[in-house]
């Protein structure tokens, strides 16, 4: 039961045009009329123009926007004071409603009561975050797109797959004399279940996806000294971040950008050129080249046109084999293009680029068409972007898959259904119909003040 009312700055405390002060609770009205010049009266959606005081003293000049519970985000009554935006005002407002009985609000504990009082699921809670989070427009896309609640559905739809799956399997259980009632046979349930598990295991990987867009993707450079790393990561950037140099082995260590590519956030990653060497500083530079393909979303192999093709460059074509890739051939205004050898990278992406000219269109239309925004940004599709949720959308996969197997090892069906329970419970965690008070606290903690 909440029973206090909690106050926060809903906006920075810098300084700004105006200020949003959010007061939330059972006492939220009785507490503005303390500090009030006019009395607010408890009607929905109004708003009251006046002057905080206290007592005698004229704090400001303000707006009064006031909800009635449960019409309001937190499902509570709301006063949001609009003020001017001074630190020292916004902070002596503050003040004024903690010492006539308001609780300094927790970060994010605006966004907790409107979860416990059933105003939002947990998808939207974290959806919350994610919009105040977003770096670009796709994750935007996910964050308004979770918000809205469009695709809760599909949680719901999956529940509802596996009560039924489950009912018919306790009937058979419970009255295993009357045949035919509530009788689902192997092929059924097996055919069921592959259904479901494809639809889960293709949520899971558009979200995983969704990760990384959401993170920024990490994208690293990795390429023979003097074939345009630095270059491209400058033409990237669109600024001199890196030292360009005629010198082989200028750069030394690692050099790293973020940029926004429409709507994607690329955290770029340039290296030391990978060669031979005898000198102990660049050695240690190529090392750490190296050790970065693990941690690297996206390889940019970058091969200068006019050159044959090394043994060190192909040797960074082994090392990144299994990573997702662009072989981007830069300084093709040295060459005829259509003499250009392709035949070793037929089942590549492939850019043809000139850093010199700063012609790299190529390579980002690449970059683009490496991830499936189509799919990702379709309203109806569930992205989630978020690493709990995603675990525990694994965890559900693996237990309709252990399911599908002890079905097919011919296993008595009440342990079927002991997987099938922790599939449908784990997804009421989802949404958040089962939740641990402290995860809540914990998750809450992570968001903005006044959020």
């Amino acid at each position: 039961m909440i029973n206090d009312t909690i106050v926060a700055p809903a906006t920075a405390l810098v300084k700004q045009a105006v200020a949003i002060i959010r007061l939330s609770g059972p006492d939220a009205y009785q507490l503005i009329n303390k500090v009030f010049s006019k009395q607010v009266e408890k009607k929905q959606n109004q708003i009251t123009f006046g002057y905080i005081k206290d007592d005698s003293k004229v704090i400001d000049q303000v707006l009064i926007m006031s909800f009635v519970a449960p019409h309001s985000f937190t499902g509570e009554d709301v006063i949001e004071i609009n003020c001017h935006g001074g630190v020292l005002v916004t902070t002596q407002i503050i003040s004024l409603l903690i010492k006539k009985g308001a609780r300094f609000a927790n970060p994010g504990e605006f966004s907790q009561r409107a979860f416990l009082n059933n105003k939002i699921n947990l998808i939207q809670a974290e959806a919350i975050n994610d919009l105040v989070n977003a770096t670009n427009e796709t994750s935007l896309k996910f964050a308004m797109n979770n918000l809205q609640n469009s695709n809760l559905h599909l949680i719901k739809k999956y529940r509802d797959q596996l009560l039924d799956i489950i009912a018919n399997i306790e009937v058979n259980i419970d009255y295993p004399e009357y045949d035919g009632v509530g009788d689902v046979s192997a092929e059924e349930l097996t055919e069921k279940l592959v259904s479901l598990k494809a639809e889960i295991t293709r949520i899971i990987k558009l979200s995983k996806i969704g990760k990384i867009i959401n993170d920024g993707i990490n994208v690293l450079i990795l390429g023979e000294p003097n074939v345009g790393k630095s270059s491209l990561l400058n033409a990237l950037m669109q600024e001199e971040k890196a030292i360009v140099s005629n010198e082989a082995g200028t750069t030394r260590d690692i050099v790293e950008g973020k940029i926004n590519l429409g709507p994607l956030t690329l955290n770029i990653i340039d290296t030391a050129g990978i060669r031979e060497t005898v000198n102990e500083i660049e050695k240690i530079g190529i090392s750490k080249a190296k050790n970065e393909i693990s941690r690297a979303d996206l390889v940019l192999i970058v091969i200068d046109s006019s050159r044959e093709l090394s043994l060190d460059t192909k040797e960074l074509l082994t090392l990144t084999a299994d990573k997702q890739r662009i072989i981007v051939f830069n300084k093709i205004d040295l060459i005829d293009p259509t003499k250009l050898v392709l035949e070793n990278f037929k089942n590549e992406r492939i850019a043809l680029i000139s850093t010199i000219n700063n012609n790299i269109e190529t390579l980002v239309n690449q970059i683009m068409e490496s991830y499936h925004f189509e799919e990702l940004t379709k309203d109806d599709s569930l992205v989630l972007a978020n690493l709990n949720q995603i675990s525990l959308l694994e965890k559900v996969e693996n237990f309709i898959k252990n399911a599908y197997n002890n079905i097919v090892n011919n296993y008595p069906v009440d342990i079927v259904n002991v997987d099938l329970h922790s599939a449908w419970y784990l997804l009421g965690d989802l949404i958040g119909e089962n939740y641990d008070d402290n995860l809540l606290n914990t998750m809450f903690s992570k968001y903005c003040l006044g959020k």
